[in-house]
């Protein structure tokens, strides 16, 4: 006999109420904190999210069978939303169109948890307008063999260069391994300005910490150094914004920090069970972030000082780009565990190769497909010596995620009716 579900809890937040099904799921089994807890632990830190998130068309990441599983990304805010979920109508890259949620209060918080999502996803721009960014967001991306030290260093390289062209960046951790620098600004330009305003930034701190930061966009060229993700400032990218719970055992969050703080936290610090305390106690150190909006001029004249941007090799003729690098792919998987098995089985039949391997050189990137995550692992072989350097093999294994998907443009999709 299947046990019957706990009862849904009924929560009266501000005078709206919000159903909270299944409130004694447990959704982080180490620290034992059910959906409830999330809840809780979002309306603790109400005021900082939606200093984040609010007033923002949102992805919803949705975790509906815990951590442990792969999330996937709903677009589309459900049908059957509450009167006091806000929505916008986004119109992506691709072509199509979605209508999106947007949350502006404690309820939405909420509302969102209970749908499975743990970390929160919003756009750069407000859903008054959603053509012009408000937001430019530095994301550093340490590569694998890189300290904490490492990235820190970098983060200060990146302030200075932001006080240079008369921006105030607002520091955060990611949640996971590396930090955000969150920079508002003048909702005056368009995604393609902001996203070179970006590049441009990565540029200079690469320039004035060479080895220890990089803005190459192709990951087997980054060596072991930070880099400066200047991408997620392209149209359609979303990140955790702040106080988001990340999907870590440990239920670790995106916490903003002050600039004095940031070379002596550790981001394992803090977590859903820490972070309310540390609210209650010192408010959110980005109180004053909206306060603070800056303007492009600065980062744009150093665009046109720099010149462009050195661009990537052009494909070889087979629809690929063709590395400088001599990399091997190894497999394309559903899920992580599957993609680290296939690493492991490679590593097993290459085990002569494998000791002059470098941290770097091994990289399984989480690729997004149409609503979720699927794996992709490959190597760098430039640290082996030429003669002993495997051969492009048959893929261990070879997932397709968009097998059986159809949209305009896709080759080998049937023409327009």
């Amino acid at each position: 006999m299947t046990p019957s579900k706990t009862p849904a809890e009924i929560l009266d937040i501000a005078g709206t109420e919000v159903r909270i099904s299944s409130p004694d799921k447990v959704v982080f089994p180490e620290p034992g904190l059910t959906k409830l807890d999330l809840v809780r632990y979002y309306l603790a830190v109400a005021d900082g999210a939606l200093r984040g998130a609010g007033g923002r068309p949102m992805v919803l990441k949705r975790f509906p069978k815990g951590i442990d599983a792969e999330a996937f990304f709903q677009k589309r805010v459900p049908d059957n939303h509450p009167d006091f979920i806000d929505t916008t109508t986004l119109h992506y890259a691709s072509g199509t169109s979605a209508e999106e949620a947007v949350i502006r209060d404690a309820a939405g918080l909420a509302w969102v948890v209970n749908l499975g999502c743990l970390d929160l996803n919003p756009h750069p721009v407000r859903a008054e307008d959603l053509d012009h960014p408000d937001e430019l967001r530095v994301d550093l991306d340490p590569m694998p063999g890189v300290d904490w030290s490492q990235i820190v260093d970098v983060a200060y390289v990146a302030r200075d260069v932001l006080d240079d062209v008369g921006l105030v960046g607002w520091p955060k951790t990611s949640g996971s391994r590396g930090l955000h620098i969150l920079v508002r600004i003048a909702p005056e330009w368009t995604y393609r300005d902001v996203r070179l305003a970006a590049e441009t930034l990565a540029r200079e701190v690469e320039n004035r910490a060479p080895g220890l930061a990089t803005a190459r966009w192709w990951k087997e060229e980054r060596g072991e150094s930070v880099f400066v993700d200047f991408n997620q400032n392209a149209k359609d990218r979303t990140v955790a914004s702040a106080y988001s719970i990340r999907p870590l055992p440990d239920a670790r969050v995106s916490t903003p920090l002050t600039w004095d703080e940031v070379r002596s936290a550790r981001p394992e610090q803090f977590t859903v069970l820490t972070v309310p305390e540390r609210f209650a106690k010192v408010g959110d150190p980005h109180t004053g972030i909206d306060d603070a909006v800056g303007r492009l001029d600065g980062l744009l004249a150093l665009a046109a000082e720099l010149g462009p941007a050195e661009k990537a090799p052009r494909g070889n003729g087979s629809g690929r780009r063709q590395s400088v690098m001599p990399l091997i792919e190894v497999a394309r998987t559903k899920t992580k565990p599957e993609a680290l098995a296939a690493l492991d089985e490679w590593k097993s039949l290459h085990a002569d190769v494998v000791p002059s391997l470098h941290a770097a050189d091994v990289m399984v990137d989480g690729m997004r497909g149409s609503s979720s995550l699927w794996y992709r692992v490959r190597v760098n072989l430039q640290h082996v010596p030429e003669a002993e350097r495997p051969p492009q093999e048959e893929l261990i294994a070879d997932y397709d995620p968009w097998a059986g998907k159809e949209w305009p443009g896709r080759p080998g999709s049937p023409p327009p009716a």
